[in-house]
């Protein structure tokens, strides 16, 4: 007949596009709805804790609220969160006309919260996981951890993890043979190199994290005893196998961050970056030495070689404090606006260093010994992950959200937001360290 189609609404677009800027805000977008749910689950937490003794919750259910604070805010926040700028930025930062495998991208986001949505059905399903994010067998076993909450844990990280390897080879395939022409590898920005050096550790970290998932899965439901002691398993094998993914995916969660501060402060400094390769090594060693200190975090299991890993996270902490030098050097004799996302990556930095220094204490195994499976851990991983990981993402989101929309973000409510978010974090976490080493 000739009659024009009607154009498809904006939010079938959305929902059936492969375009790497929109699969980019959708990743934003899934990451603030889950980071509600995981702040609403800390909460929770927070407030069963106010006092000792129990005011809300029975003991099931702050297990449960605690396991899938941390998961959500792990696995479902911060790791898509910067899946999302990546997605966004990198092909525009390498002169690529999108990702390298379209239709795959979009996969690797619709895995997320579909997987998303099968760890939360737990609660609906008679109780959630509740045996922590780091699901230590026996604690995880079907004895100690009945009910459908665990293994649909299980699944969910597999498929959020799937969507993971995804995305690091479309990343990797993009920086690899989809950059300009005379863009070489060290003309790239910072921010693509972490994000490549990233998606090299998901490509190596992840599959073995699946391996360890599929066993629990198999001792669960059927039958299998790999990690059950009684029956010839091995509880220590599931953590060797757990820290070789979970340790490098803390910079999994850094390094695009790093990626991200590294292009706000020049900006704001009105100064190149210094020290650019020196930038490039760094980032590349950390992505190294990643691989070399997982066993840190089982010291006190008396099966690992202690000096070894002593020695490897004693080393590690080198290539992340040359950043931090150069980042100040960078700032050095600059001019300094003190905009929003300039604020957050200067947050990013003090509060990164303060997750840095109280990790270098673990890393002594006598001081180890002592402070293991205490609070001083929790407030590590909290300055790691929320004030690194999260203040660098909230960085980036402010730095690109014009970007994104084509709208500015209030200069004077970003400012409120930095002062809000700088004193709770101080408030929650910094007397964490007195109450682990009392």
């Amino acid at each position: 007949t000739g009659a024009r189609q009607p154009a498809p609404s904006a939010l079938y677009d959305y929902l059936t596009t492969t375009d790497h800027k929109k699969i980019g805000i959708l990743y934003t977008i899934s990451s603030f709805i889950f980071l509600a749910i995981g702040g609403l689950l800390a909460l929770g937490v927070r407030a069963e804790l106010a006092m000792p003794g129990l005011q809300f919750l029975d003991e099931s259910s702050y297990n449960q609220l605690f396991t899938m604070h941390a998961s959500i805010m792990i696995f479902w926040v911060i790791i898509p969160f910067l899946a999302a700028i990546g997605n966004y930025v990198v092909p525009l930062m390498i002169g690529a006309p999108d990702m390298a495998f379209p239709r795959i991208n979009a996969l690797s986001f619709w895995m997320v919260p579909f997987s998303g949505l099968v760890v939360a059905s737990g609660f609906l399903l008679g109780g959630a996981a509740d045996a922590g994010w780091t699901a230590y067998p026996p604690v995880s076993s079907i004895k100690y951890s009945p009910g459908p909450g665990m293994n649909l844990w299980i699944v969910a990280v597999i498929l959020v993890g799937t969507s993971s390897i995804l995305g690091a080879v479309n990343f990797m395939v993009t920086v690899f043979r989809m950059r300009a022409p005379g863009m070489t590898l060290f003309r790239m920005p910072i921010l693509v190199w972490t994000v490549l050096v990233t998606s090299v550790l998901v490509l190596m970290g992840t599959p073995v994290l699946t391996s360890a998932l599929v066993m629990l899965f198999i001792d669960r439901n059927f039958g299998g005893a790999f990690f059950d002691p009684t029956l010839g398993g091995s509880a220590i094998l599931w953590q060797n196998i757990f820290w070789f993914y979970s340790h490098p995916a803390v910079y999994i969660m850094v390094l695009p961050g790093m990626g991200v501060i590294s292009e706000i402060i020049p900006v704001f400094s009105r100064k190149p970056l210094f020290g650019y390769k020196a930038f490039v090594f760094a980032t590349a060693g950390i992505g190294a030495l990643g691989f070399s200190v997982w066993a840190h975090h089982m010291f006190t299991t008396g099966s690992v070689f202690l000096p070894f890993f002593s020695v490897m996270t004693f080393l590690i902490a080198v290539p992340t404090g040359v950043k931090m030098f150069n980042w100040i050097a960078t700032m050095w004799r600059g001019q300094i606006s003190f905009t929003t996302p300039m604020l957050f990556a200067l947050g990013f930095l003090s509060m990164f260093l303060i997750g840095g220094i109280n990790g270098v204490f673990s890393a002594s195994v006598p001081v180890d010994y002592a402070l293991h499976a205490t609070y001083w851990i929790v407030a590590h991983i909290h300055y790691v992950l929320f004030g690194g990981s999260f203040v660098a993402i909230m960085a980036g989101f402010y730095f690109y959200f014009p970007k994104m929309t084509g709208r500015m973000l209030d200069e004077g409510l970003g400012r409120v937001h930095f002062v809000l978010m700088m004193v709770g974090l101080n408030l929650t976490f910094l007397p964490m360290h007195a109450l682990g080493l009392a």
